[in-house]
């Protein structure tokens, strides 16, 4: 990670982080700075890694990052936002709800709001008790129905379509899963290391289990018997009520 960079030119855009933060320093409407991405999961940088740096700046002030959202280079993904909109990022409601795991293990750089940013950041990192019921309930539903869409597909002889119904199945499944947790679904780069650092808990959803379950789904019966592994770890959770409202295709789906 380059630290000796000198401080970019007025209006230059910075090349690394250190000059991202030399420029940070300099900029009085800057807020603060929080780094994301594979630098804060060990382990998982490589030589190809780039610094994921998130600019807060205050709201309604210029800002020598005024224009470098989306800059992107070899040593820098720059990522620029106001407070307001850092307040809203990832969470529900917000469009880029689904970049909220980025935001799980990010590490503060620069906060000059005396820990507010680190506050924002911490209320993004875990569901709330609100959230994790909506999105446990949501997905659920969402898996059990590509789940019966799949099913049906492989009963009526349609091969291609039951494949693709069981792929979307996966991800709904991920969700469901994390939500139950509280949890942030991770990125699929991050799913091994997520489960290895932060087991779930019950090894049925430990990676060298789960993961396997979920890359070489073989047909029908992989399908059905993940379902009914969700299911009870669904309804002792508490969420039983959104598949029992599958009545009958509940058989079908077991």
């Amino acid at each position: 990670m380059p630290l000796s960079s000198p401080s970019p030119a007025p209006g230059a855009t910075p090349r690394d982080l250190a000059a991202a933060l030399a420029l940070a320093d300099a900029d009085p409407a800057v807020a603060g700075v929080v780094l994301s991405g594979s630098r804060v999961h060990a382990g998982m940088p490589t030589v190809h890694s780039d610094d994921d740096v998130h600019v807060v700046t205050l709201d309604g002030r210029p800002s020598a990052f005024d224009g470098m959202d989306g800059h992107r280079s070899a040593l820098l993904d720059l990522v620029v936002m106001s407070l307001a909109e850092f307040r809203r990022r990832g969470l529900p409601g917000d469009p880029m709800a689904w970049s909220r795991y980025g935001y799980v293990h990010a590490a503060v750089l620069r906060d000059r709001l005396d820990g507010g940013i680190a506050a924002v950041l911490d209320r993004k990192r875990t569901l709330d008790a609100a959230e994790a019921r909506a999105a446990a309930d949501g997905f659920l539903d969402a898996f059990a129905n590509s789940t019966y869409r799949a099913l049906k597909s492989h009963r009526d002889g349609r091969p291609e379509a039951a494949r693709l119904d069981a792929a979307e199945a996966v991800p709904f499944a991920l969700e469901a899963l994390f939500a139950l947790h509280r949890r942030v679904r991770p990125y699929n780069k991050y799913l091994r290391w997520e489960l290895e650092h932060a087991p779930l808990g019950d090894p049925l959803w430990a990676a060298d289990r789960l993961l396997p379950r979920l890359t070489e789904l073989r047909g029908a019966g992989d399908l059905r018997a993940l379902f009914r592994d969700l299911e009870r770890t669904a309804r002792a959770a508490g969420h039983g009520a959104v598949l029992d409202g599958w009545g009958d295709d509940l058989a079908f789906l077991r």
